[in-house]
């Protein structure tokens, strides 16, 4: 055990100082405790602020990027649907009101110009017809009895001036000659002129003969034909319709054109004799060459589209009235040599890639890249931009179909969500 001397000491040395006894405990720190909380803050305000930049979403506008290269070795620089239309047609109608007695077509036939379609009860024509050309008749028969009693009284006046030169006959007697030939010459030309009243009559009835008798105004095929045997048909039916009381409907089919209507901003890309392939809905692997006739310089101000006619290079009776068409407006695909660079006369090849919109490609740094999008994410691709196409854009690095955003945000970024914005 220890002794009392080690106790004593070791007392004292427990003892506090004198001098430090009313001063108080110098500051320590905060807790261990403290310490733990502030760091769970920390690490809480870290994680939410994480999850709340990673559920941010982007409102985005998506465009499908395509491969736009064609067998020809051009490039699609518009898509775009429209239809066949003819630029001749006419729904015929005859001309009188009337009864049908005969219809000669049907629906698929092809017919002639001026061939006969149909024709109408003739009957009150006939009969003005015939008379009329009575009536000619007679204005030339006495047209020839005044024309032979001329002759007779002109011989008649020259018998009475050798008379009177003799002093045979009275000079009364010679005036009274001359008289009678010039009031037969007036009759004359009176009768003369009922001939021309007659023939200009006869016309008259012959025109509404023919009336009767409806014809093609062009060749072509008949697509509809809604009169009937029996009908009573008109130039203009009651409600104003001509197609209500036509008698047959006829398109010309070497008329055919495409119409289509092009967005206004994207009527640029479109110019006069562009070449066009034609893609008839009906038959998808069928592609028909055409080029652009004219943009029609009226816009729709409800649709803001202009409208845009294209002939077909290409006749066939495939193509039919109001036949759905796809159509892609084409441009010189450029060509490279062996190294790659564009050149007029390199490589005929067809280079890889697909067409998008030049605002979807931005610069990070010095690489040029796009945002693809997959499900509600984007990823950044790099791509190698080339040619331009108006406001289209032609890169190589992704592939066909996908979708990318058409202007990426400044601040985003590869992973970033987004949410692709509905057209109005």
């Amino acid at each position: 055990m220890p002794s009392n001397a080690a106790n004593r000491m070791l007392l004292q040395q427990l003892r506090i100082h004198p001098e430090l006894r009313h001063h108080p405990e110098p500051d320590r720190g905060p807790s261990v405790v403290g310490r733990v909380l502030v760091s769970v803050a920390l690490v809480a305000a870290c994680v939410a602020a994480y999850i709340l930049l990673r559920g941010h979403r982007f409102e985005i506008e998506a465009v499908t990027a395509v491969a736009p290269w064609t067998d020809t070795g051009s490039i699609a620089v518009l898509q775009a649907t429209g239809y066949v239309t003819p630029r001749r047609q006419a729904t015929v109608s005859a001309q009188i009101t009337g009864t049908l007695t005969e219809v000669l077509v049907d629906e698929g036939d092809h017919v002639k110009a001026g061939q006969v379609l149909a024709r109408l009860d003739s009957t009150a024509q006939r009969a003005s017809l015939a008379q009329s050309q009575a009536q000619l008749r007679v204005a030339q028969a006495l047209y020839l009895q005044s024309k032979a009693q001329l002759k007779q009284n002109y011989r008649d006046l020259v018998r009475n001036e050798d008379l009177q030169a003799r002093e045979l006959v009275s000079m009364q007697a010679l005036e009274t000659a001359r008289t009678l030939v010039e009031t037969q010459a007036s009759q004359v030309e009176s009768q003369r002129r009922q001939i021309e009243l007659a023939e200009a009559n006869l016309k008259n009835a012959q025109f509404a003969f023919d009336q009767t008798t409806v014809r093609a105004p062009f060749s072509g095929v008949v697509i509809a034909q809604p009169a009937q045997e029996g009908e009573i048909t008109s130039p203009m039916p009651p409600g104003g319709d001509p197609k209500g009381s036509g008698v047959a409907t006829i398109v010309d089919m070497d008329s055919l054109v495409v119409e289509v209507d092009v967005n206004e901003a994207y009527l640029h890309r479109v110019q006069t004799d562009q070449r066009v392939e034609v893609v008839p809905d009906a038959y998808s692997k069928w592609t028909i060459p055409a080029h652009v006739v004219a943009t029609i310089p009226t816009a729709d101000r409800a649709k803001a589209t202009f409208k845009v006619r294209i002939a077909l290079d290409q006749k066939d009776p495939r193509i039919l009235p109001d036949m759905g068409v796809r159509l892609s407006f084409l441009a010189r695909a450029p060509k490279k040599d062996a190294t790659g660079v564009a050149a007029a006369e390199a490589d005929d090849s067809v280079p890889e890639g697909v067409l998008i919109p030049g605002s979807a490609v931005v610069e990070r740094g010095a690489t040029s890249v796009v945002f693809v999008i997959d499900r509600g994410r984007v990823h950044q691709r790099a791509v190698i931009p080339e040619q331009t196409y108006g406001d289209l854009r032609f890169v190589q690095g992704i592939a066909n179909g996908v979708q990318v955003v058409k202007v990426p945000p400044a601040e985003i970024n590869d992973g970033a969500r987004v949410a692709i914005r509905k057209e109005q």
